[in-house]
């Protein structure tokens, strides 16, 4: 009988008894089966072990199910793997009377168990067992908004949006590590049961890097469903680009590592009607969409004439339709009139072509991840679920 390599555990009770082989007869246990290591035959230990789920089972959960408990004694060892795997890591209890896994086992795999006490008198008795754990019937794992090897802005959010909403979210922050090399503590925080975004208290540190751990696989997010993916993904901040737009000035202060201050003149939204104002508050790049469709119909409550327009060195910030975009119009508007319908305005040319203006020149210098805050405007304050924006709220309520 091959020999399973031990387990990672925590308060060891002791020494491990070695079975005694025999010269002849019966061989190895059979799986299931408890026996003496006592010299002598004629002496049986008292330790009663139980394995669960029982030997043989199918279709176990990989939560929870994993227990190994005696009566009559105490466990010495405990030995469980996957066939052909590592060992899996578990603790005893503190009288030495159980033993569970430290963490879940993998979905559709065959396990084995080796479990080893001794009674009172010193006589050791042995249990092995198999089972073989579920094939998820259905997988919803999260799509997120980072992808691996690229470089992102210091106001990036990693979001995760799930399929199917989220039962256990516990489970699933146990299952998610955002880790950095300089040890900056990254936590969630949930905007719904099916989207949980991850920032740290203030903006990334520039070039640092960032290690998205996803162990899903084997996680129950919802009863009967399971977290699907287990990746890892790495991204690297690049410089610290933070842009303010003041509404009411209509200037944009520009501040970039390594760089002069820069101030550029913009057009905010109308003060009339609310629906083009534009937010307050903190928002994060997006995408950068070249030339955008700025289309009226897609705006919640609109009022005012109709349009639908071509914007070129179009920024997104929020999934609403809030821009920071490039305008083909009177350079003698920006700096001076707020005529956008939300968004924040350049001077440019037609077309995208040119970059020798603001719109094209903040475009060109731009990255997904750039922070632009908006102060002084007559809108509302923009929501923290809306994009990237979870940076207006606070830490302590993070």
């Amino acid at each position: 009988m091959k020999r399973l390599g031990r387990a990672l555990t925590s308060g060891a009770l002791g020494g491990v008894l070695a079975l005694t082989a025999a010269c002849s007869g019966g061989g190895a246990p059979k799986a299931g089966q408890a026996v003496s290591a006592s010299p002598s035959a004629s002496k049986t230990s008292s330790a009663v072990i139980s394995i669960e789920p029982g030997n043989g089972s199918t279709g176990v959960k990989p939560a929870g199910a994993l227990k190994v408990s005696v009566q009559g004694g105490k466990l010495t060892e405990v030995q469980v793997a996957a066939k052909g795997g590592a060992a899996v890591p578990g603790t005893f209890t503190a009288d030495g009377s159980g033993w569970t896994p430290t963490g879940n086992l993998a979905v559709s795999t065959e396990y084995q168990v080796n479990a080893h006490a001794v009674d009172a008198n010193g006589v050791a008795a042995a249990l092995q067992g198999g089972f073989s754990t579920l094939t998820p019937a259905k997988g919803a794992g999260p799509v997120d908004n980072i992808a691996d090897g690229q470089t992102y802005g210091v106001g990036m959010i990693v979001s995760l949006e799930f399929k199917v909403p989220v039962k256990d979210r516990a489970a699933v922050e146990q299952a998610v590590a955002v880790e950095t090399g300089d040890g900056t503590v990254v936590k969630p925080h949930w905007f719904s049961a099916q989207r949980v975004d991850f920032r740290p208290e203030k903006y990334w540190k520039p070039q640092s890097k960032v290690t998205v751990k996803y162990r899903l696989k084997s996680v129950e997010t919802s009863p009967g469903v399971y977290g699907e993916v287990d990746k890892e993904q790495t991204f690297t901040v690049g410089r610290s680009r933070i842009s303010t737009a003041d509404a009411s000035s209509k200037q944009m202060l520009v501040q970039e590592d390594g760089k002069p201050d820069e101030t550029v003149p913009i057009s905010a939204g109308a003060s009339s009607p609310a629906s083009q104002n534009t937010f307050n508050g903190t928002m994060v790049v997006m995408a950068k969409e070249g030339t955008a469709v700025m289309d009226s119909s897609t705006v919640a409550n609109h009022e005012g004439a109709d349009y639908r327009v071509e914007m070129p060195h179009a920024l997104r910030l929020t999934p609403t339709g809030t821009y920071v975009h490039g305008k083909n119009a009177a350079p003698s508007i920006f700096g001076r009139q707020n005529i956008s319908h939300g968004c924040i305005g350049l001077l440019d040319g037609a077309g995208d072509g040119r970059s020798d203006l603001p719109g094209g020149k903040f475009y060109d210098a731009a990255m997904v991840g750039d922070v632009v805050t908006v102060k002084n405007s007559v809108g509302q304050q923009v929501d923290a679920a809306n994009g990237m924006s979870g940076w207006n709220i606070e830490w302590s309520k993070w």
